[in-house]
């Protein structure tokens, strides 16, 4: 053999398998964080949601001296606005004085 000849490396498919297993490995640990970011989301989307029943209610109260007692006059007089596809909103009034109990329900 020549010193000066050049040797060949040759990538065996062990190689090749084992760079196939990591990048799936990777992608797998990827998919994984973004569907975990976007449920994260969607429970805040939820929270700001209830939160904003929560403060048009409130804002009738302070201004009409009592809460309303459903959901359709915070949407007619206050402006309140939600996507009906994407959420279920329980408007529970207790009484015309105490604080409705509001509960937000993302659907599937």
């Amino acid at each position: 053999m020549n010193r000066f000849e050049r040797t060949r490396v040759r990538s065996g498919a062990l190689t090749k398998l084992a760079s196939a297993a990591f990048f799936l490995l990777v992608l797998a640990a990827f998919l994984a964080g973004l569907r975990d970011l976007s449920g994260v989301t969607a429970r805040q989307e939820a929270e700001g949601l209830k939160n904003s029943v929560l403060q048009s209610a409130v804002h009738c109260y302070a201004l009409e001296g009592f809460y309303p007692d459903s959901l359709a006059y915070l949407e007619e007089h206050y402006g309140l606005q939600y996507d009906r596809d994407r959420y279920i909103v329980d408007y529970e009034i207790i009484g015309s004085n105490l604080m409705p109990d509001v509960t937000v329900i993302a659907r599937s």
